[in-house]
């Protein structure tokens, strides 16, 4: 399986070669490998909105029912064909289990992202051990401000939806406008989208369900990546605000009409079965308070070419 590990593949100017046995080109193709964070030292922290808001309504957090949770998630994709990889535990690293904002998987290897939060920034040095032991390249690094993967969206193969927040959140302009130069040095259409804070990543409120099929937060979403989806012909399972406010709208697609959601996320669930979506929906309701759902605690690592 394994590629040579290099600690930079990314060509100047573009042209990088792909990657052949890893790597994927959209956020829909058969998902064959998967990579998970661990739960082990998992607790919440004032990340976000609806994290502050767990801690300040006092919700009880509970480790055991978590790690139960998390293991109802695993089995769920092994139950679906999907190869789970994971980060080596670290104490120092109660966010870990988010695996999807240390880095970015891409066609020419995973990106070393650059996390805002003080606690969260160690996490990038172990993504960067797992791609080595992994066999997997890096294509490069993000230097040019903060970014966190779960703002890179990629919609379809060469195009991609790249949100940030401000000096305030946790993605940067400067950031965002770097990769922006890198992947249109590679041929690829890229959408930038400043979000309000209050989401923290554009993930929360877009995500990739099948081939021109997204499940979309309308009343949130910018009026102008609405558009732009539209110009691409792209259907949208609208998703009400108030279940995003849950993680409803983060969400997995696991290809050939399957996607795996929190049990919560009762609207898109009854929408995607009555488009012949099968779905998996493990149990997560301890996780998500903390600020993450299930698209928010993976990193694709294989899918099959959109």
């Amino acid at each position: 399986m394994n590629n040579n590990f290099s600690l930079r593949t990314r060509r100047e100017g573009g042209g990088t070669p792909v990657l052949r046995n890893w790597g994927a080109d959209c956020d829909y193709g058969v998902l064959r490998d998967i990579l998970l964070g661990p739960v082990d030292h998992y607790r919440w922290l004032e990340t976000s909105s609806v994290s502050k808001k767990s801690i300040r309504r006092n919700l009880a957090y509970d480790y055991d029912v978590a790690k139960a949770q998390h293991a109802e998630m695993v089995s769920a994709y092994e139950s679906a064909g999907v190869v789970c990889h994971f980060h080596a535990p670290d104490q120092a690293l109660p966010y870990q289990v988010f695996a999807r904002d240390s880095s970015v998987m891409t066609p020419y290897g995973a990106i070393i992202t650059n996390m805002a939060n003080w606690w969260r920034r160690g996490e990038n040095f172990r993504a960067l051990e797992t791609y080595e032991r992994l066999g997997i390249p890096v294509y490069d690094y993000v230097t040019a401000g903060h970014f966190e993967g779960g703002d890179f969206n990629v919609i379809e193969p060469g195009s991609v939806l790249i949100g940030w927040e401000g000096n305030e959140g946790r993605s940067h302009e400067p950031a965002a406008l770097q990769l922006q130069g890198w992947f249109e040095a590679e041929g690829w259409e890229v959408m930038l989208t400043d979000i309000d804070p209050f989401y923290v990543h554009i993930d929360l409120m877009v995500v990739m369900l099948a081939p021109k099929l997204a499940a979309v937060c309308l009343e949130s979403t910018d009026p102008e990546v609405i558009l732009w989806l539209k110009s691409k012909q792209i259907e949208m399972v609208a998703v009400p605000f108030q279940d995003t406010l849950e993680l409803g709208c983060n969400v997995v697609a696991l290809g050939n009409d399957r996607i795996l959601l929190p049990q919560t996320s009762k609207v898109l669930k009854e929408k995607v079965r009555a488009l012949g979506i099968k779905v998996y929906d493990p149990d997560v309701s301890m996780i998500t308070p903390g600020g993450g759902g299930v698209h928010c605690m993976c990193q694709a690592l294989r899918r099959d070419p959109g």
